[in-house]
This record gives structure tokens, sequence and C-alpha cells, in this order.
């Protein structure tokens, strides 16, 4: 049997994140387990429903978010996409001793491909 892939989705702004909630629902093998609208409340939500991938808005694409390095200090078993709908731009980071990412092609296929990556499939089973 697969592993579910666990995903809270806290990007804004709200046309984003229902886009991208309507992507993850036709996925038998992705389960939503909470929807953030305010980046306050992202790290309380990661301690509550234990994803293993935040979706969080990108402002400054080839800039990494605040909320990124915070949510991977605390949690480095998270994964985070995140999404620059205006660039057309989505990066995928991960934590080891560091924090890493790797750019993402801007399309539905490209976060899918992200959250069932090789690197995290291992991890999850």
């Amino acid at each position: 049997m697969e592993k579910t892939i666990r995903v809270l989705v806290a990007n804004r702004p709200r046309l984003m994140r229902e886009i991208i909630l309507t992507t993850f629902a036709e996925q038998p093998d992705i389960e939503i387990v909470g929807e953030v609208e305010d980046e306050s409340e992202i790290l309380a939500n990661v301690k509550k429903t234990l994803p293993n991938f935040v979706v969080i808005a990108l402002d400054q694409p080839g800039k990494r978010p605040r909320i990124c390095d915070d949510l991977l200090r605390e949690h480095p078993e998270v994964r985070v996409v995140a999404v620059a709908p205006k660039k057309n731009f989505i990066v995928y980071y991960w934590a080891s001793f560091d924090i890493h990412s790797s750019n993402v092609e801007a399309s539905e296929e490209g976060i899918l491909s992200a959250l069932r990556s090789d690197i995290v499939t291992k991890e999850l089973n």
C-alpha cells in the first residue's frame, strides 16, 4: 500500500490556495491536512497536523522566505514548496544539515513531481 503524502496548504492569495487545493484533491496519494490563511499560523498548524509538505507563497523568487527558515529549523522533517504565481516560479526546500532548494517546473505537474520525488518517497517509507 502506497503511503499518503500529507500536505498543509498555506499559500496566499486565496485564489492561489484554491487552485492548489483543487489540484491536490484529484490526487489519490495526497491528503490535505489543513489550510492556513495567515502566515503567522503556519508553525502551530504544522505541530497540529504533522504534514510531510507545506505549500507557501513565494513573494520574491530567488530569496528564501523567512517562514521557510523558521519552519525547517523547528520541523526539519517537513518539506516546503514555495509558489510565486506572478513570476511563474516554484521552489522546493528541505533541510538536512542545511536548507536546500531545487527549482521546480512552474506547473501542476511540477508541483506534483516535487511532492512525489524520490527523496521524499524514500524518507516517507
